[in-house]
């Protein structure tokens, strides 16, 4: 395996780490808990633990070796109970002569092997005979055998003689105290994130024009100061949006009483020559006037509610119908999804409206998306829309002269609208090239989409 270059480290390690603020806190926490504990661990085990164990091995090996060398001077029945006896008395230390026996030839060792090795240096150190021990049989028991002519001469040893056993208290003392660290610091870190995520969360659904009534500043002094300054930006914006939807309205009402005058005088006035284009010029600016108040809207507060989305594109599909297209609807029955019904049909419909003024055959369909959401697509066979103006055609007033007709009804605000609601959903409009040969518009909203079968 191939390392990676010294200065391509930095960008391999930043893509593996954490990348929310929970994960980034809780690492910048816990690991130098972690490594500190470790480290005073590893100091505790090699400075404290091996040293007393290697005493006591010592003082173990030291009393096996005068035991060996009282019996190897008096090497009678008699002088072993006297030996065994005083050792047991005063070493704890029991010891009986296997006659006619060898030393085992296999070898046990722990899975670790520090007491081991430690023990072996100390008998090696002392014992002028072969010897064998294991520490692993008796739990609470060291065995210990030392080759004599006679025999095998067995001592069984407490274990706390040769290892220090209450590295365990140490250990568990120190766990306890690191689980409770980690636990303050780790619901520490999750207050202070959680009130960064319920600002993220406010934001977001302004973002999509609904209101938080509850929200209310929490957590850390700058996180607090953040959320202080964005409820005073939402309330700005949301002032801003209510005067210019009252500006429209206002504008919207002065305009339609000297246009329904117009209207009037021009029906009660004698026939002439320029009266049907007069009137078509009416009709022109009323619609340029409902257009300018639903682009308006597209920003006002509506309550999202479940809507059937069949019966949504159903009712675009008739309206596309009335402007002369052929229209194909393709959508699952019973599916609905959580949105401003108002708002989302009014996108739709303004698409289904340009896909049949510059095509014969629009084709809508709508489906749930597998990462969750909604997806509404709306094509025509029309002459569609060149890549390079993609950006240009979601512009308000862009009327795109090359590729749409200059002398159709409209202003240039449907796609404008469109892309206005589904942002205000949380969602995108875009456009690609149909397989029908023209425009190919795809809205995608997230939330709740269901299906319910109809039984």
């Amino acid at each position: 395996m191939r390392l990676l270059p010294a200065y391509l480290w930095p960008r391999f390690l930043k893509r593996r780490l954490p990348t929310s603020l929970w994960g980034r806190s809780l690492l910048i926490i816990v690991l130098p808990v972690l490594v500190m504990q470790m480290a005073v661990t590893w100091i505790f085990f090699d400075a404290h633990w091996q040293t007393v164990t290697a005493r006591l091995s010592e003082g173990l090996a030291g009393d096996i070796a005068w035991a060996v060398q009282s019996y190897e001077d008096d090497p009678t029945q008699a002088n072993l109970d006297k030996l065994a006896d005083r050792a047991e008395r005063s070493m704890s230390l029991s010891i009986v002569l296997q006659e006619g026996r060898t030393l085992p030839t296999e070898t046990r060792r722990g899975a670790i092997g520090v007491v081991d090795r430690v023990l072996d240096r100390a008998l090696d150190a002392r014992l002028d005979r072969p010897y064998w021990f294991d520490t692993t049989r008796y739990p609470a028991y060291v065995d210990i055998q030392v080759q004599e002519p006679q025999g095998v001469l067995r001592i069984i040893a407490p274990r706390e003689r040769a290892v220090a056993t209450q590295a365990h208290i140490f250990v568990l003392w120190l766990t306890i105290a690191t689980v409770l660290l980690m636990g303050v610091a780790i619901l520490f870190i999750r207050n202070q994130v959680r009130a960064i995520e319920r600002l993220a969360d406010a934001a977001e659904a302004f973002g999509r024009g609904e209101t938080v009534p509850r929200f209310k500043p929490h957590g850390a002094r700058e996180v607090r100061a953040a959320a202080v300054a964005f409820m005073a930006m939402r309330d700005r914006i949301q002032r801003h949006i209510d005067q210019r939807t009252a500006l429209l309205a206002s504008v919207s009402h002065d305009l339609r009483t000297p246009l329904t005058r117009l209207r009037l005088e021009l029906a009660l006035a004698p026939p002439f020559k320029r009266q049907a284009a007069m009137r078509g010029d009416l009709d022109e600016m009323e619609h340029m006037i409902d257009e300018y108040l639903d682009f308006a809207r597209g920003e006002a507060g509506e309550p999202p509610k479940a809507v059937s989305i069949s019966d949504l594109l159903k009712a675009a599909a008739e309206d596309a119908r009335r402007a002369g297209a052929v229209v194909e609807v393709s959508v699952p029955e019973g599916m609905t999804a959580s949105l401003r019904p108002l708002a989302f049909k009014r996108a739709v419909v303004n698409l289904a409206g340009n896909a049949a003024s510059h095509g014969e055959h629009v084709r809508l369909s709508g489906r749930a998306l597998t990462s969750g959401g909604l997806e509404v697509v709306v094509e025509d066979d029309g002459p569609g829309i060149p890549e390079a103006m993609y950006d240009e055609a979601f512009r308000p007033f862009s009327r795109l002269d090359e590729s749409r007709n200059q002398n159709r009804k409209g202003v240039g605000l449907g796609l404008a609208i469109a892309r206005d609601v589904a942002r205000a959903h949380g969602g995108d409009v875009t456009l690609d090239r149909s397989d029908l040969g023209g425009l190919k518009a795809t809205v995608r909203v997230p939330g709740a989409v269901s299906i319910v079968e109809n039984l």
